[in-house]
């Protein structure tokens, strides 16, 4: 006997981080993030809600066929893309606890709050071979819609962990080995401390306080990017990032 179909509320439900704790689960929206999520960990998709029938690569999952309207109310985006899927939160993403392996380059945000931001970092990473990213309990959650959805599908391509720990992950990944580089407006050191760096926790700051004073201060090295300062003082965190993270892949 089929399971009886879930209240579209259900599924609004999950836009909220109560509804997604309590149902261990979260939605991404549009095809091609879609199919990046199947990508990455096809066996993490548990349904596919679509106003359309759904193509056959989508076939192998329980399928939904909903109206507009319901579309409009689950949807959190201005022009919803017509497709859904609900798909199993990691386990650990709001642990302390860190995967057996961690891989050897990690991004650690401390305080980035604009989910905007959070997920275009989250998808840099994943895009420049990062491993992993630690996130701080003020950061956005990584699994919301808008943060979701600037990872454009990679939210499982990485490992996330999103703590208030993030201090002694940090050190104790220095323990192991790894060089904790914190960019930094006020940094002393240029890019070129990357190079060389076999294992590496990159760490970005808030969008208008920067680094912690505690987080500065147990960094190896405090980069900055060389910029034109008498015309931008700085550089947005999400381009920062991307510049820190190519240049990093650059260097392997």
């Amino acid at each position: 006997m089929p399971e009886p179909l879930k209240p579209i509320k259900w599924y609004k439900s999950l836009s909220a981080k109560k509804g997604r704790l309590e149902a261990g689960a979260f939605l991404v929206e549009g095809e091609r993030a879609i199919r990046q999520v199947i990508t990455a960990q096809p066996e993490a998709v548990l349904e596919i809600i679509s106003i359309e029938d759904p193509p056959p690569f989508r076939r192998r999952y329980p399928t939904r066929q909903i109206t507009e309207s319901q579309l409009q109310a689950v949807s959190r985006t201005r022009t919803p893309q017509g497709t859904l899927a609900v798909v199993r939160a990691p386990a650990d993403i709001y642990s302390g606890s860190l995967p057996r392996e961690t891989g050897d380059t990690i991004l650690l945000m401390e305080d980035i709050q604009d989910p905007g931001n959070a997920g275009t970092l989250i998808r840099t990473a994943a895009a420049f071979g990062f491993s992993g990213v630690i996130m701080t309990e003020s950061c956005a959650d990584p699994l919301s819609p808008k943060c979701v959805q600037s990872t454009a599908g990679t939210v499982l391509s990485v490992w996330i962990r999103r703590t208030a720990g993030y201090l002694d992950i940090a050190q104790a990944l220095r323990g192991n080995g790894f060089t904790l580089v914190a960019a930094d407006v006020g940094g002393g050191s240029g890019p070129s401390v990357l190079h060389g760096q076999n294992r590496l926790l990159l760490a970005l700051g808030n969008e208008a306080a920067g680094l912690s004073p505690e987080l500065s201060m147990a960094a190896d090295y405090r980069l900055s990017i060389p910029v034109a300062r008498e015309k931008a003082e700085s550089l947005n965190v999400a381009a920062c990032g991307a510049i820190l993270m190519f240049l990093v892949s650059g260097t392997e």
